[in-house]
């Protein structure tokens, strides 16, 4: 059995080292007062057996909680307020100087905790721990000095999670949407330098990266480009390309028609296109960022953003190409092709690919033969969110969310035209809403009164974001500010306008949705009360935001939650509060946001039909997805899932497995298995390798691809996936 000590480090339990504390609180009090050797043994014991039930690594913490709670179990009252008086001093010792131990646990790789925060994050290298390091000081300083002690300590309790403390201390802020076409026409600067407007497409391609690289290193979210701001320099090469032809002719003088002139051209440019995805693709897993990862980016694909037929035509091209070469994958070290895990790839359902008779629905095909091997690209249904996403004109729009899942609001600008492209979300706060749920035990009228109490603490952390931001200038970033990725301010001025009026948004966050439900009524969401009550719920959180919005003229919008590791600290902190309640905290996560749960069986239909009805409460970003078996061989199934999404959800994707051991060679599904402590381990099932270093497993967690493993919690929920399909 393990535990997570105070510096994040795995070790494991060692019931002798109760016995010591134990007994030093014991010899403190008067001999009359004492418990004998047996009593402190059996406390011992007992905290053991207790922990080995829980099924999961407990912290320090946690132990020592149970060690009070058993001294009073055997009425040594004075020893347990010794014990308790010890662990207080200790606690305030600890407080004057909160990030040593985190940062020498840091630098040793034996933090387990941050270890498994990111699971696109290798923990072992210099530039992701310098991130981490930086992180740790940026956090206690907005525990200690930033925040205010009440929204802290909801944090530490999980009944709210203040996402990205990571990087409050700074003036970031968290998700873009790139405004890539105004950076490619009208030129931009990258560290000082001046970068005008490319003369071919794989110079488009080149610069779109190292702009990719500069907006990741200035806020810690996701970012979104769009191919069809690159199709454009297509034609711009095609030109080029055939003048070049049509001089190699004259020197070789040549009598060569058009059309051949063309073809020639063509083929010339199609390779110039492979060239340039490939260019992104590469740059974008090979490239490090500031924050120590790879940009995490999403790759928007959509047909009917084109500005003419010549254009889609042209975007059709670099589609084609995108998905050949990310059906083909990346190869690793030991040059086997795997599944990368970014971009991230959206492509958009509509009229022009969904139907077999359709022009481009051949992409489609090649889009659904890529998701079945490589999970992506994800699907947006231009049908349902020309329908969902309505602006003060009515008009409906359709456009990319920002990283996996964080979607603007729709917004109309000074002079009347819709923008979504250099807009961004300012961060989120996250509502831990399983714990109202058992907070009110049942009571709907206590649940209502929790829920607004909670409803205000979630409103003034979220305006400690917006206030963090506030007198921001553009000198900050000026690739994000003042180079075109964002806007074009000048020199010195602050952002302040656009944190404001809707250009801007604010998320609130939700999280446990199925299990709250339950909680109350003991009912899942699968059923026609469940059903019901989590879609009052979905509305009672929408009134919030819009009341905040109409009073703030700011724009909160309702975002369901991607846990990643939080999942784990929620499912945590519910346990220490309400203990195992079966159906609610018997498992080592919570739910993302409104979510069926991962073990109910239900048909990837029927889940998606249902989860369309919550995802049309959650603005502010959500997605939905189906798990499926290898399904390389049965396109025709995966296609059918994709014209179903087309017709009834917004934002959807089909989750497969794509691993490979790099022992033994098996590419099939790598399972985690209890090892002899009751931990989930990584295993390969052909030769037993659980070095971790040594598997490559991809697995969709949070609306991303995450391929430098979990923590229990998260590695848990994966395990106990049931197929939709």
């Amino acid at each position: 059995m393990k535990i997570i000590k105070r510096s994040g480090a795995e070790v494991t339990f060692d019931p002798q080292k109760i016995i010591v504390a134990v007994t030093k609180a014991n010899e403190s009090v008067v001999p009359s007062s004492r418990m004998s050797a047996v009593q402190i043994k059996r406390i011992a014991e007992d905290v053991e057996s207790a922990a080995a039930n829980i099924n999961r690594s407990l912290s320090v913490e946690e132990i020592q909680d149970m060690v009070e709670d058993q001294i009073m179990n055997q009425r040594a009252f004075d020893v347990a307020r010794r014990y308790i008086t010890y662990r207080y001093t200790r606690a305030l010792v600890r407080k004057s100087n909160t990030t040593d131990e985190q940062i020498l646990s840091l630098i040793e790789c034996n933090n387990e905790e941050v270890k498994q925060e990111n699971s696109n994050k290798n923990p072992t290298v210099n530039s992701v721990q310098r991130d981490y390091m930086a992180g740790e000081v940026s956090k206690d300083i907005t525990k200690r000095i930033l925040l205010p002690q009440d929204i802290v300590s909801a944090h530490e309790q999980g009944l709210i999670h203040f996402h990205d403390a990571d990087y409050f201390a700074q003036h970031m802020h968290n998700c873009d949407l790139v405004n890539l076409e105004d950076m490619l026409q009208n030129g931009t600067v990258i560290s000082g330098t001046m970068i005008e407007k490319p003369h071919s497409f794989s110079t488009a391609c080149n610069i779109s990266t190292q702009i990719i690289a500069q907006v990741a290193s200035c806020q810690y979210g996701g970012q979104s480009i769009s191919l069809t701001h690159l199709a454009p320099f297509v034609d711009v090469s095609r030109k080029k390309i055939r003048k070049q032809v049509e001089e190699e002719m004259k020197l070789l003088e040549e009598a060569v028609t058009d059309e051949k002139i063309d073809e020639i051209t063509e083929k010339r440019l199609r390779e110039e296109i492979k060239n340039g995805v490939q260019m992104i693709q590469y740059q974008v897993v090979t490239l490090m960022t500031t924050n120590g990862q790879a940009p995490f980016v999403t790759v928007f694909m959509y047909l009917n953003e084109a500005k003419s037929e010549q254009e889609k035509n042209d975007l059709a091209l670099i589609i084609e190409e995108t998905l050949r070469q990310r059906y083909k994958g990346v190869k690793n070290e030991k040059g086997i092709w795997i599944t990368p895990a970014f971009p991230k790839l959206i492509y958009v359902l509509e009229e022009d690919n969904i139907h077999p008779e359709s022009k481009y629905y051949y992409l489609t095909e090649l889009a659904a033969k890529c998701s079945a091997k490589r999970m992506v690209p994800d699907y947006i249904s231009e049908k349902i969110m020309l329908q969902n996403k309505i602006d003060k004109n009515g008009e409906g729009h359709c456009y990319t969310c920002m990283g996996c899942r964080s979607f603007l609001t729709p917004f109309v600008d000074e002079d009347g035209k819709p923008k979504y492209y250099g807009r961004f979300n300012q961060g989120v706060v996250t509502v831990n809403l399983v714990d109202i749920g058992l907070s009110a035990g049942g009571d709907m009228e206590k649940f209502k009164e929790i829920f607004h109490e909670r409803m205000e603490l979630c409103h003034r952390a979220l305006q400690c974001r917006h206030e963090r931001l506030t007198g921001t200038v553009s000198d900050a970033a000026p690739i994000l500010w003042q180079h075109g990725a964002l806007l074009r301010l000048p020199k010195g001025e602050k952002i302040d306008k656009y944190l404001h009026g809707g250009y801007s948004t604010l998320s609130l966050g939700y999280a446990g949705l199925w299990e709250c439900v339950y909680s109350l009524i003991g009912k899942k969401l699968t059923e026609p009360e469940g059903e019901a009550l989590g879609l009052e719920i979905m509305r009672m959180l929408n009134e919030y935001t819009a009341k905040w919005k109409a009073e703030e003229n700011i724009d909160y919008s309702l975002y369901g939650t991607p846990l990643e590791s939080t999942t784990y600290k929620f499912a945590k902190c519910l346990q220490k509060r309400f203990g195992i309640v079966k159906g609610v905290t018997d498992k080592n996560y919570i739910t993302n946001s409104y979510h069926v749960h991962v073990t109910e069986n239900i048909d990837a239909f029927e889940k998606l039909a249902l989860e369309a009805k919550f995802q049309a409460l959650s603005p502010g970003g959500a997605i939905s997805y189906v798990e499926v078996p290898n399904m390389q061989n049965n396109l025709e199934a995966v296609l059918s899932v994709m014209r179903f999404i087309y017709d009834n959800i917004m934002y959807a994707e089909i989750n497969t497995k794509s691993d490979y051991c790099q022992e033994c060679g098996f590419d099939g599904e790598i399972e985690a298995i209890e090892d002899e402590h009751g931990k989930l381990v990584w295993t390969c099932p052909n030769c037993g390798n659980n070095d971790q270093s040594k598997l490559n497993v991809a697995r969709r967690t949070c609306g991303y691809i995450g391929t430098q493993f979990w923590n229990q919690g998260r590695t848990q929920e994966i395990k106990e996936r049931v197929l939709h399909l």
